[in-house]
């Protein structure tokens, strides 16, 4: 069976994660072990505060080098809402600028938006060719919380990554799809079958 690891390092909503890849019937294990990490056939990197504390946890697990050598040898990753934004080069938060994995180009920056948090349910635009939004109709909502993203669109594009946009005021990246490495800002846990329909094309493709 088709093993996917919830990488546990002491932040993200585990549980809710590990139930909704479940669904998708493959065997899933929430942990801290790196070997299990690195041997898996997919790994989730989950996330939910702070980009600094979620990059704090990844550092002291000594998490970053095994998600940087899966990328590199073409076995999957997704991030899944601060998870996500801790695969670019680094995060700025209340004036504070922290690395991160690097494994994505630009900085994740305060959502330029009158209202932040950007909470609720939103649509998305996939580029041609997107695999995890294959078969969702252009109308799919997903569920974001969150105050900052991803919005060098043009850094991703011109890296050869598939970017799927979102809008809350101004266009951020909603989800990349780039050779193994996959990221979603949304919540799929959260998003009912819609996220169910994400995950479960992500799965097809380990």
């Amino acid at each position: 069976m088709t093993s996917v690891v919830i990488l546990d390092y002491g932040s993200g909503n585990l549980r809710s994660a590990e139930r909704a890849v479940a669904r998708t019937g493959v065997d899933v294990t929430v942990t801290d072990d790196l070997d299990a990490a690195a041997a898996a056939d997919g790994l989730v990197v989950p996330g939910v505060g702070a980009y600094a504390a979620c990059m704090a946890g990844i550092d002291k697990l000594g998490a970053g080098p095994v998600i940087a050598a899966r990328v590199a040898s073409g076995r999957p990753v997704i991030g899944i809402c601060v998870g996500m934004q801790i695969l670019f080069e680094t995060g700025v938060e209340h004036g504070v600028e922290t690395r991160g994995l690097g494994l994505l180009p630009g900085a994740v920056t305060k959502l330029a938006a009158r209202r932040i948090p950007h909470m609720g349910w939103n649509t998305v635009t996939p580029p041609e060719g997107s695999v995890l939004l294959d078969g969702l109709a252009a109308d799919t909502r997903f569920y974001f919380v969150h105050s900052y993203a991803a919005s060098d669109l043009e850094a991703l594009e011109n890296a050869g990554a598939k970017v799927t946009t979102a809008a809350h005021d101004a266009p951020f990246a909603a989800v990349v799809e780039h050779g193994p490495l996959s990221a979603a800002q949304f919540h799929p846990e959260k998003s009912a079958d819609a996220g169910y329909a994400l995950l479960r094309n992500w799965v097809a493709g380990l």
